[in-house]
């Protein structure tokens, strides 16, 4: 899977956003923390759900359950916007 090319990353501080452009079904902003921007700048290159659980935890100190559970529900959210290509 992959960040879908309509959707554009601008970071601001600790702020990571996604901005739809084009013909996007959805209209408006996606704002997400540091982690959600590690996911994305992971998901400009081709990643599976699982290379982005490995990174995340090498990353950061959680257990492999959470961190996993997270990352689907990132992942959901962001089909759910068109956000990435699969």
């Amino acid at each position: 899977m992959k960040l879908n090319s309509n959707f554009l990353t601008h970071t601001i501080d600790d702020t990571r956003f996604l901005v739809p452009v084009g013909a996007e079904a959805f209209h408006g902003l996606v704002r997400g923390n540091a982690s959600a921007g590690f996911l994305i700048e992971l998901l400009k290159e081709e990643a599976s759900e699982e290379a982005l659980v490995d990174a995340m935890c090498r990353k950061y100190d959680a257990p492999r359950e959470t961190v996993a559970a997270d990352v689907r529900e990132f992942l959901d959210k962001l089909r759910e916007l068109g956000a990435i290509e699969e």
